[in-house]
């Protein structure tokens, strides 16, 4: 009989062996790289966005994925009114990490506030397209035929409502006094369409958003090209620097379309946290973003344009240090 001690290990136990071996070495090369240490670990707040918007399932989805990447690492998701909101809850210490449009980061950053020179940046993400909903029957076919009607204007601390306003504006309208402002968010505004008590809305976000995409199943809708206000918002800068002219993809919305793409703007989204978040930890997130673009991308299309080519071009904001040296190691 051949001992015990000399037998052969089975396949099952080969693998269990060699998975451990691999966590082991995982653990190993986070401690002994440079800059390496213990894992990170414990609370993190994320502030996301409004409802239904693109924000919150990518925030979800990333969760799902940092409990895979950095399991010693809870997330916490709060849901808020969008980008001004997530920057103001970065600066006053309530989140630690946030997705928020250039534009809005760019304002803040501009106008001096207190704390705007500890914004930091992790990765560019996707872009948001400005989308101006109206019902299919609606007389307006420009931002400048808004006047004097009920336009969703996004909520007052949101990205979409900072936008919506310079657009009222290069249109030729003020926004508190041309149009009858309604200030709600992506989780409302659809709804009031669909009631008669709104006749347009503004919204930024990726593609698609599902609360529109809903919208275009329960009613007839349209999508109003605001491409000719791009001439008139260039030439505000360096304050709208942060906007390019791009087309909204014929199969955005497809029902929405009839095959057609739609002259619009478009704004970067970035990854932002602050400069004393620890470097590991944002080294560890950054990481986890730019490697699970196929996976969240499955749900929220507007994350397959996360690229490690462009990922580190974050103007208005420096790179935080961990994402810093995440990008010196995936070059390496």
């Amino acid at each position: 009989m051949v001992p015990l001690s000399a037998r052969r290990p089975g396949p099952r136990r080969l693998l269990k062996a060699a998975a451990a071996a691999a966590a082991v070495l995982a653990l190993l090369l986070w401690w002994l790289l440079p800059g390496g240490g213990p894992a990170p670990s414990g609370p993190v707040s994320f502030t996301t966005g409004a409802r239904g918007g693109v924000y919150e399932r990518y925030g979800e989805l990333l969760k799902q994925q940092l409990g895979r990447d950095l399991p010693g690492v809870e997330v916490d998701l709060m849901p808020s009114q969008g980008s001004v909101q997530n920057i103001e809850r970065l600066i006053s210490g309530e989140a630690s990490f946030t997705i928020a449009a250039a534009d809005a980061v760019a304002a803040y950053v501009n106008s001096g506030r207190e704390g705007a020179d500890r914004l930091r940046a992790c990765a560019r993400l996707y872009d948001d397209y400005i989308q101006l909903v109206v019902p299919a029957g609606s007389p307006v076919r420009s931002a400048e035929d808004l006047e004097g009607l009920r336009v969703g204007l996004g909520q007052p601390r949101s990205g979409v409502n900072l936008i919506a306003g310079r657009l009222l504006k290069a249109a030729g309208l003020d926004p508190d006094e041309d149009v009858r402002p309604v200030l709600e968010g992506i989780d409302r505004m659809p709804e009031l369409l669909v009631r008669g008590e709104l006749d347009a809305f503004f919204w930024s976000g990726g593609l698609p958003t599902g609360a529109i995409q809903e919208l275009a199943e329960a009613t007839e809708i349209r999508l109003v090209p605001l491409g000719d206000l791009v001439p008139t918002l260039h030439a505000q800068e360096p304050r709208t620097r942060s906007y390019r002219a791009a087309l909204m993809p014929s199969d955005a919305y497809p029902p929405v379309q009839d095959g057609k793409a739609v002259e619009t703007i478009a704004v970067a989204n970035l990854l932002v946290t602050t400069d004393d978040t620890d470097a590991a930890l944002t080294e560890g997130i950054t990481r986890s973003v730019i490697n699970s673009r196929d996976r969240i991308g499955r749900e929220v299309h507007a994350a397959q344009k996360v690229d490690l080519r462009t990922a580190i071009y974050t103007h208005p904001l420096p790179l935080h240090r961990g994402a810093e040296r995440y990008y010196r190691s995936a070059k390496s």
